[in-house]
């Protein structure tokens, strides 16, 4: 058998992947940003739901998310909050119709039967070649990692419970569970 390259392979899988999402989203009216950002929110910690973090997740400029950010509030699907502490800081989270619009977008047949397959075939349990490869990639783009919190250098446990190192802020467990565009490879 030939030997492929591993990013020919994750090249064709995104493409299959973004076609299943042009579909669901022509389905529900929407374009496929709006469904990446619902998604982010909806994954994102604290210190990650922000425009600027948005956009550098995305990969699109602040611009262009502005703009985005602005339909998604006027069709009901997030809210805008300013920080507590700092003014200048916008918070976004999702609202009710944007979690369920979410939840609508996520339910892919595709999706649910590649993974039956993956599973029967004991492969989920291979995802450290996924996480490899994503690494590889933000490495050679010199993008941040946006990893889960919890398996960040910094995400610390004690007795006082779960903190943040580069912060010094206490960390909520929902929060340890959610991307974070301050993530450091362990």
């Amino acid at each position: 058998m030939e030997k492929v390259d591993v990013f020919d392979l994750i090249e064709r899988m995104t493409a299959l992947m973004r076609a299943e999402e042009r579909r669901k989203c022509t389905e529900l009216g929407l374009q496929p940003v709006h469904l990446q950002i619902l998604d982010y929110l909806s994954r994102c910690n604290r210190y990650s739901d922000t425009p600027a973090a948005l956009a550098n997740f995305l990969g699109m400029t602040r611009g262009t998310v502005s703009q985005t950010l602005l339909l998604l509030v006027k069709k009901g699907f997030i809210k805008k909050s300013s920080d507590a502490i700092d003014r200048r800081i916008v918070h976004l989270a999702l609202l009710q119709a944007g979690e369920a619009i979410l939840k609508n977008a996520r339910s892919s047949e595709l999706f649910n039967q590649a993974s039956l397959i993956l599973r029967e075939n004991n492969f989920l349990n291979q995802e450290e070649v996924f996480v490899k490869a994503l690494l590889a990639l933000q490495k050679a783009n010199k993008s941040q990692s946006f990893g889960l919190c919890k398996t960040c250098r910094y995400f610390t446990r004690s007795s006082e419970g779960l903190m943040c190192g580069l912060t010094h802020e206490p960390l909520s467990q929902s929060d340890s569970e959610k991307i974070c565009q301050e993530h450091s490879v362990a």
